[in-house]
């Protein structure tokens, strides 16, 4: 197995055929890193590298992706994280081999028709600190996901189809402008982590009290009012609510005095539940 590694290209001396002359090994290059600050196209070259399964281009100034980088059949990571890239690329549909997929710290505002076609055995997408506001119906089709992390995107809302990624284990959307969490939330039946920090979240739907194996909820930093009440049902671990307003409604006056006993004890047995 050949592995070639070049960092920090000072110039724009990252030609085809330094590249052909670096990646001696063809077919048996398993992993090439090219990390740097210089790098403005992809390589068209590494088309040839049919072997290839790991490629690493983070931290460069790529604006888009070359069409030869859906030859590349057996690739299973791809990092594309801190580049310029302004949509998620339609080439990835290619990729029917890739299980991780890397592209935080980009610009991307949309993903490209078709982009998710392919990438049935996707297992991880990073999309932090890009410009989203919304996600296509079609991230359905991802439907081998098991960790999604969007944070710091512009999302307004979760859409429903996200809820029909039933392999989902962990799921990130921190740091957004979501107000809304679909009650088919439910339908996440493997969801172990759950992130909502920092978004404007007035409340949370009942679905959410059937995630059975949800161990970590936070939803620190948002505008949630009340616990649904089937809340005490969940097996959390850790539970972050901190910087809610929680509890803080005015207290409603009850016509009979056992009202207000069962109020109480159910208060009990809700906060010694968190």
């Amino acid at each position: 197995m050949v592995i070639v590694s070049i960092f920090y290209f000072h110039s724009k001396l990252m030609s085809e055929r330094l590249l052909i002359r670096a990646l001696k090994g063809g077919k048996n290059t398993k992993i090439v890193t090219l990390t740097g600050k210089k790098i403005t196209k992809m390589p068209s070259t590494l088309g040839k590298l049919s072997g290839l399964n790991t490629l690493v281009l983070q931290n460069n100034q790529v604006s888009k992706v070359c069409p030869e980088l859906g030859t590349l059949s057996q690739l299973t990571v791809l990092h594309l994280g801190n580049n310029l890239l302004k949509e998620v690329p339609e080439e990835l549909k290619y990729l029917k081999s890739l299980k991780k997929l890397h592209l935080f710290g980009n610009r991307i505002w949309r993903f490209s028709p078709g982009a998710c076609d392919g990438l049935q055995n996707l297992v991880l997408l990073n999309l932090n600190k890009n410009q989203l506001t919304c996600l296509p119906q079609e991230i359905c089709r991802l439907y081998s996901l098991t960790y999604l992390s969007i944070n710091y995107n512009q999302l307004s809302s979760i859409p429903k189809e996200v809820c029909f990624l039933e392999n989902l284990s962990e799921l990130q959307l921190n740091y957004n402008q979501i107000t809304h969490i679909p009650e088919e939330i439910k339908l996440l039946k493997n969801l172990k982590k759950l992130f909502l920090v920092r978004n404007n979240i007035g409340s949370l739907p009942e679905g959410i009290c059937h995630l059975m194996k949800l161990r970590v909820l936070d939803i620190a930093g948002n505008l949630v009012q009340m616990f649904p009440s089937l809340f005490q049902n969940l097996k959390l671990k850790e539970l972050y609510c901190e910087e809610n307003p929680l509890f803080l409604k005015q207290p409603v006056h009850a016509l009979e005095l056992e009202n207000v006993w069962t109020l109480q004890v159910r208060a009990k047995i809700i906060l010694s539940s968190l």
